[in-house]
């Protein structure tokens, strides 16, 4: 079982890791997360790492792997197998080496990109709160990507004027500052609580007995597995972008990060 530290510690930017199994790239096949050139990355488990998967919206992390020697290997994604975080190597030229089973690798994320998507997540909870609270619409979909995001809502009408009355209301919740606490809890502990699945349709899993939540303290808890800022000043302002139907009662609004962090 990789231990993953990001899920409970989103600023850990690297780590030291001893490498668990290697899967050789393959030519030809292609990969999601590679760069696009029809030859597969190798795969490498590591006994531990910070790097997020993917899920919920959230793209994976990326990032390098260090070993002592000075090699580096680019990571270009990862995704969850089972308990495992497997890391996928940007695929290398004809005859390079890889990762050995037992050696010792330091495990760096892409920072500035990670945090622009703790930003983007944490934004767009505020959003979903700010929705929720004042308009009682729940989620039908959201994406991110570093600094820009949307989410789909059931709402039947939309307009400017009640998009620019949700941006001020956001931006307000963000300014003033609220923690946000990641908790993890059984989970009949989490299901007891009133609206802890925001979404239409609750995408957990049956046998999940632990349900990890974040907290907008005073605006937003819900269940999610995503990387958050811990204060939501950290986020700066938004703007909505634009905004559209989706069909009869779901419409999506797209937003973006406007101040620096």
């Amino acid at each position: 079982m990789s231990d993953n530290i990001c899920y409970r510690d989103a600023y850990a930017r690297s780590v030291e890791a001893i490498v668990v199994a290697v899967e050789p790239g393959q030519a030809g096949t292609g990969a999601a997360g590679t760069s696009g050139s029809g030859e597969a990355g190798a795969a490498v488990v590591l006994d531990r790492t910070v790097f997020y998967p993917g899920g919920g919206g959230q793209p994976a992390d990326r990032g390098v792997l260090r070993a002592s020697d000075g090699r580096i290997w680019a990571v270009v994604g990862a995704r969850k197998s089972g308990d495992e975080i497997v890391h996928l190597l940007e695929p290398s030229a004809p005859g390079g080496d890889l990762p050995a089973v037992g050696e010792r690798v330091t495990v760096e994320i892409d920072w500035q990109r990670r945090h622009a998507l703790m930003r983007t997540h944490t934004a767009l909870h505020a959003l979903c709160g700010v929705v929720w609270r004042d308009y009682r619409a729940q989620v039908t979909g959201g994406n991110m990507e570093p600094g820009a995001g949307r989410m789909d809502f059931e709402f039947e009408r939309m307009s400017g004027d009640l998009v620019d009355e949700i941006e001020a209301r956001v931006n307000a919740e963000l300014a003033a500052g609220r923690e946000v606490r990641v908790a993890v809890l059984p989970r009949a502990e989490a299901f007891a609580i009133p609206d802890l699945i925001r979404t239409k349709i609750n995408l957990l899993p049956e046998g999940i007995e632990q349900i990890r939540t974040i907290e907008i303290v005073g605006l937003d808890l819900q269940a999610d597995g995503g990387t958050h800022v811990a204060n939501t000043r950290e986020v700066g302002s938004i703007r909505v972008t634009g905004y559209e139907s989706k069909g009869r009662i779901n419409k999506r609004i797209r937003i973006e990060l406007l101040d620096p962090a």
